[in-house]
């Protein structure tokens, strides 16, 4: 048994389709210090809040932005001030402690409370049933990081020639072996980050620090969100640095990190920040869950037949899969999608199979998106109401039916012949033991006519259903046609989302 598990026996499994809540960990402290009028870090949080957070029933808190940023960090963030004035019209330089991924290293930073601090959170977290997720950013690290001093060969680099004409791309470094140019990390599709450096994915020393890193950081939570988790491998980065990264090795990255990592930690949860069509290709790799950019992106749009055609991929995939309608990345829900479509894709994404990702401020309509490089956010009001959504929302979703029951997508069909209302709807049902749901969601301007194919749930011949819809606490009575095939006929409101509860 793993000293992890030790000390938080409770923790030791994840449940199916966990809902995890992330937090921009500086921000939010800061926001409970001005609440409460005196300093509030990771080892004196009121218990009132930890009581608040377990009310929304959430399986585990993602801190984001907890390890140390450093100097170097925080100068190049200064440099960019006047862009945080758009999310933060009086920022100061007090505000700016520099981006949570440009780390000077995997050590929680003291003025949040440090590594004592982050244990006795996570502790009181475990006693509330509640596991920590934490970040690992395994592409590159601060340019003042103590690899680049004692161990350069970590790093990709450069020629003196490159440093002097590219110097977004490259920097300067003295080391232990003396003086060096580090190529500053990136993705092959935007300009270098300038307050990092590239870390080299295929060398063997890299590695093994990786893996010593994740396990130290396994001491201290039940799950890491990997950033950017795709350009460590092999295809995508010698795609990304070409000749300079040399010839790849036999193994992959992920698939000699994670399985080190579990020897020592075997219940540790791996969670990918991915894009490009890759989930597929991480999952195989060892990853728990990825991100599902994909659906995402499609419900911004509105591209509801590209969304109903999503869901129905392979039901494997589909349960490895973290939704989301916002995240520290995206925009706010609520400035993207307003009022009601946030409510009607908020139900999408928490009643599929797979994990949930849902956002500090989310629940309460919170629009500015914050810069990760600022601790501070405007004052904003909340919205009781968009609340209350979400708490009916989330106390729906805790039901052991969405945990160990069976998913599936239905078949839409023209409520009468050359009908195309149905385009415009998504369905599906859920069944454990007795239990049943039909959600039907609707991302339309207009209104959704159509026949739902329900043969698979075996209803007797010439029964109804008896519909309560959990969101409006309305009920309905629809009775089964057999002659189309035992289906339900459903009118559906634009904009609109409904969970039934079933009774046949």
């Amino acid at each position: 048994m793993s000293l992890r598990q030790d000390i938080f026996p409770d923790v030791a499994t994840w449940k199916a389709n966990p809902i995890v809540y992330e937090i921009n960990t500086w921000v939010w402290l800061r926001d409970l210090s001005g609440k409460y009028g005196y300093e509030i870090n990771l080892l004196n949080v009121p218990k009132s809040e930890l009581d608040a957070l377990a009310t929304w029933g959430f399986d585990a808190v993602w801190l984001m932005g907890v390890w140390r940023r450093g100097q170097a960090t925080r100068l190049s963030a200064l440099n960019y001030l006047h862009e945080y004035q758009l999310a933060l019209p009086d920022v100061t330089q007090a505000d700016v402690p520099g981006s949570a991924y440009a780390i000077h290293d995997f050590q929680v930073e003291e003025q949040i409370g440090g590594r004592h601090g982050l244990a006795a959170f996570r502790g009181r977290l475990a006693a509330q049933g509640i596991k920590l997720v934490l970040d690992y950013v395994p592409n590159h690290v601060a340019t003042d990081h103590s690899w680049i001093n004692n161990h350069p060969e970590f790093f990709l680099q450069g020629a003196a020639t490159e440093l002097a004409s590219r110097s977004e791309d490259f920097f300067h470094a003295k080391t232990v072996d003396g003086d060096k140019v580090i190529a500053r990390g990136r993705d092959p599709y935007f300009p270098s980050w300038i307050d990092t450096a590239q870390l080299n994915a295929f060398h063997p020393g890299l590695r093994q620090a990786a893996i010593d890193t994740l396990i130290d950081i396994g001491n201290q939570c039940d799950g890491v969100r990997c950033d950017m988790a795709m350009l460590m491998m092999n295809s995508v980065f010698s795609e990304t640095w070409g000749a300079r990264a040399g010839s790849a090795p036999t193994r992959e990255y992920w698939t000699e990190i994670i399985p080190a990592v579990r020897s020592v930690h075997p219940q540790m949860l791996f969670m990918a920040e991915v894009y490009w069509d890759l989930e597929e290709e991480m999952q195989r790799q060892g990853f728990d869950y990825t991100y599902d950019k994909r659906l995402y992106d499609r419900v911004i749009d509105n591209e509801i037949p590209a969304i109903r055609a999503h869901l129905s991929a392979d039901p494997a995939y589909q349960r490895s899969h973290i939704r989301f309608i916002e995240n520290h990345d995206e925009e706010r829900a609520l400035s993207v999608l307003g009022s009601d479509r946030q409510r009607v894709a908020a139900t999408l994404i928490c009643t599929l199979p797979g994990a949930v990702l849902l956002h500090e401020g989310q629940l309460t309509g919170r629009s500015v998106k914050l810069p990760v490089q600022i601790n501070r956010r405007p004052a904003q009001p909340e919205d009781p109401l968009l609340e209350g959504f979400y708490r009916k929302l989330l106390s729906e979703t805790r039901h052991s039916l969405y945990r160990l029951g069976h998913w599936q997508l239905v078949e839409t069909c023209p409520a009468q012949g050359g009908d195309q209302a149905c385009d415009s709807l998504i369905a599906y049902t859920w069944e454990y033991e007795v239990e049943r749901r039909l959600i039907a969601i609707n991302l339309a301007d207009t209104w959704s006519r159509s026949r739902l194919d329900l043969s698979h749930w075996a209803l007797p011949v010439g029964c109804s259903l008896q519909l309560y819809d959990v969101l409006s606490e309305s009920h309905s009575e629809k009775p089964i046609d057999d002659k189309l095939g035992c289906s339900v006929f459903l009118e559906i409101a634009p904009q609109s989302a409904h969970i039934f509860r079933i009774v046949v």
